[in-house]
């Protein structure tokens, strides 16, 4: 199996860069997060040398994995964000990222957000509807403020992907339909505190193909081109995020640099600045998930193996059936079997695939591999169970980057004593 960037066995026993993974598992126990700085830079520097000597502006996605200690690296690797909440902002500017590289998609953005976000100066909303714009002018002009504006344009694009992560159809709630687009940047004039710096689009995530990003692209430019033909020339052109990544062995999807590529030539020689929004493909591989696998189970035709990681800790399986690869942190002599990975929560979703091969019995430890996106920024304390810990790796230092949530973290909350009256 071709292992992701950063990961080897070295005399059976697996590694995350220069540190072995049994090593973690005995300082920190499981279920554990692990990440691999290089992994990080490696993959945000395949954006970046990809588009030298182009105007542009790689926004990590945030909700792919807003650690500090990811967000400070990514600022200082040169990156911007793109943020979907105040929350999220707030991670961003903690984390020292300068507000003019920062990006507000989502398509329920708050007056307070708004408020904040046009405070702190930040360097664009993507507005996903008419009544938005409203709303964002309205503040900006209470504010006397300019806002900095660019229209997610709903271009009608089949992802191919997973219909929960399909965001480019008429059907999906975001973005804005082409024939309201134009409308409202042909009617640009009547929004006196709104400065029109852009067009953005993201048709979905987890796309395996080239195809339906051309065609979005294809889309947004024939819009553009008219707009500027009218007169409004917009400063960027924002192609969102979405890149795919390998989850399985085996599995085919363009690089970075064959996206890039592509959208250069059909971009050709327009005077515009391109901006990507690139999140899974930047943590996910640099991930992995630790776990113990308490025992294993015959049980009709299937050979169960109960391990300590729950969907709580990785939903990706249970919400989109999605599946990833997983491997023994330490190989062994003897032969495969193909095992049902489960884990303790009491749901029958709490599944990561069926049919995995390996060779493992109780006591012993696995790696889920590709979990550094939507893995840990989706957990939860379902079934009462604490958040697992995460530690970063870089060369031969590990860094626990979060302790283990305990238990009396789930309810230090809480009030549990209600006076009588």
């Amino acid at each position: 199996m071709m292992l992701p960037f950063g990961l080897s066995y070295q005399n059976e026993q697996l590694y995350i860069e220069n540190v072995s993974v049994q090593t973690l598992i005995e300082q920190y126990g499981t279920p554990l997060y692990v990440y691999s700085r290089s992994s990080i830079h490696h993959a945000l520097q395949q954006y970046q040398h990809a588009l030298v000597g182009t105007p542009h502006r790689i926004c990590y996605a945030v909700k792919a994995n807003g650690h500090l200690a990811i967000l400070r690296d990514l600022v200082e690797w040169g990156a911007g964000f793109d943020i979907v909440s105040v929350g999220e902002l707030q991670r961003c500017l903690t984390a020292g990222a300068d507000p003019k590289s920062i990006i507000f998609s989502g398509v329920g953005k708050r007056v307070d957000e708004i408020i904040t976000a046009l405070d702190v100066g930040i360097g664009c909303f993507n507005v996903e509807s008419e009544a938005e714009l409203i709303s964002i002018q309205q503040c900006a002009e209470q504010m006397n403020k300019k806002a900095p504006v660019s229209l997610r344009v709903n271009p009608n694009v089949d992802p191919k992907t997973h219909p929960y992560i399909s965001t480019g159809l008429e059907k999906n709630k975001f973005g804005l339909a082409l024939p309201i687009a134009k409308r409202l940047y042909q009617n640009a004039s009547a929004f006196s505190h709104i400065d029109w710096v852009g067009m953005d689009c993201h048709i979905g995530s987890q796309i395996t193909t080239l195809e339906p990003f051309t065609e979005a692209l294809d889309c947004l430019l024939a819009l553009y081109d008219e707009l500027a033909a009218q007169g409004l020339r917009l400063k960027h052109l924002d192609l969102g995020g979405g890149l795919g990544v390998a989850y399985q062995n085996g599995q085919s999807v363009p690089t970075p640099a064959q996206l890039l590529s592509s959208a250069q030539q059909i971009v050709g020689d327009r005077p515009i600045q391109l901006i990507w929004e690139p999140g899974r493909s930047i943590v996910a591989a640099s991930g992995i998930l630790l776990s113990q696998v308490l025992l294993t189970k015959p049980q009709g035709n299937n050979e169960f193996a109960v391990i300590d990681a729950g969907m709580n800790d990785l939903m990706r399986p249970a919400l989109y059936q999605a599946r990833h690869d997983i491997i023994e942190v330490k190989k062994t002599s003897g032969s495969l079997k193909k095992y049902h990975i489960v884990g303790p929560v009491c749901e029958s979703s709490d599944s990561f695939g069926e049919d995995q091969e390996l060779n493992i019995k109780a006591g012993e430890y696995i790696a889920i591999l590709h979990a550094g996106a939507y893995g840990m920024s989706m957990a939860s304390d379902y079934n009462a169970r604490p958040k697992p810990a995460e530690v970063m790796v870089e060369g031969q230092r590990a860094i626990l980057i979060r302790p283990r949530q305990t238990l009396s973290d789930l309810w230090s909350n809480e009030q549990f004593f209600i006076p009588r009256v």
